[in-house]
C-alpha cells in the first residue's frame, strides 16, 4: 500500500522521476500491473520490460507502446520528433504520459542517459513525460554513480519495497488462503509460519513457493494442517 501510494502521488503531482526498488520476488512487477489496471483514461503508458535494446530500438519500442506508427522512421531524430509531437498533443488534451521501465538495474548506461534526456521534453511549466524506474537494489548503486548525478537530482519519489516481517508473513499467508477459499481454518500452524518466514527471509515469492509445496505434501499425505514437520520437509526439498 505504501509503495502504491508513492506511485499514485508521483503520477498525480506529475513528478519527473520515480524510483521503486526491492529484491527479486518482493512484488515490483505485481505493483506495476496493479497500477496499470487502475489508471484512468487520461493516462497513456509505455511499458519497457526488456531494457537491453539499442537506442533506436528503445525509442521505437516506446513509440509503439504509445500507439504511434514508427514504421519507416530510421533515425533517432525522426523517432524523437514523432514522440515529442505526440507528447505535446497529449499535453494539450491534458493527458499524462508515463514510461515504466521494469528491471531497470539492467539498463545499459547509454539507455539510462537516453531516458534522462527524454525528460528534457517539457513546456516552460510542465514535464511532458514521467518516468518510473522499477528495479532491484543494484539500481540504487547504478544511480549513485557520478555520471548519473543529473538523473539522480531529478528523482522526486523514491521507495524501497522491504521484505515482510513475521507478522506480515502470517497475514500474507492467511490472505492468500482466504482468496483461495479458506474460511480461517488455521491451516498453517504458528511453527510452520515461523519456519517458512525464516527460510524465505520475508520474500513473498519464496513464501508462495514454500506454502505451495507444503500444501502439496499435506494433500498427498492426507493431512489437514501444515505443521512444523511439513514445513521442514518442504524447506529441505528446496535445497
Amino acid at each position: 500500500r505504501e509503495a502504491y501510494a508513492h506511485l499514485n502521488y508521483a503520477l498525480k503531482k506529475s513528478k519527473g522521476f520515480t524510483v521503486i526498488t526491492g529484491e527479486a520476488g518482493t512484488g515490483k512487477t505485481t505493483l506495476i500491473l496493479m497500477l496499470l489496471a487502475r489508471l484512468d483514461g487520461h493516462t497513456r503508458t509505455a511499458y519497457l520490460y526488456n531494457p537491453k535494446l539499442t537506442t533506436r530500438d528503445f525509442l521505437r519500442h516506446v513509440c509503439r507502446e504509445l500507439g504511434l506508427k514508427a514504421e519507416g522512421l530510421t533515425t533517432k531524430g525522426e523517432l524523437l520528433m514523432l514522440l515529442h509531437n505526440f507528447l505535446l498533443e497529449c499535453y494539450a488534451r491534458r493527458e499524462r504520459v508515463v514510461l515504466i521501465v521494469d528491471e531497470a538495474q539492467t539498463l545499459p548506461s547509454h539507455l539510462l542517459e537516453e531516458v534522462r534526456l527524454l525528460t528534457n521534453l517539457e513546456t516552460p511549466t510542465n514535464k511532458l513525460l514521467q518516468v518510473i524506474l522499477m528495479g532491484q537494489p543494484e539500481l540504487d548503486k547504478v544511480l549513485s554513480e557520478h555520471r548519473f548525478r543529473q538523473l539522480r537530482q531529478r528523482i522526486s519519489v523514491h521507495y524501497h519495497l522491504r521484505p515482510l516481517n513475521r507478522n506480515e508473513a502470517n497475514e500474507y499467508i492467511e490472505h492468500r488462503l482466504k482468496v483461495a477459499g479458506s474460511r480461517g481454518e488455521g491451516i498453517f500452524t504458528p511453527e510452520a509460519v515461523r519456519l517458512i518466514w525464516r527460510y524465505s527471509e520475508g520474500n513473498p515469492r519464496v513464501i508462495n513457493t514454500l506454502c505451495d509445496g507444503a500444501l502439496m505434501i499435506g494433500h498427498t499425505t492426507d493431512r489437514k494442517v501444515i505443521d512444523g514437520q511439513i514445513a521442514k520437509e518442504t524447506i529441505r526439498g528446496m535445497g
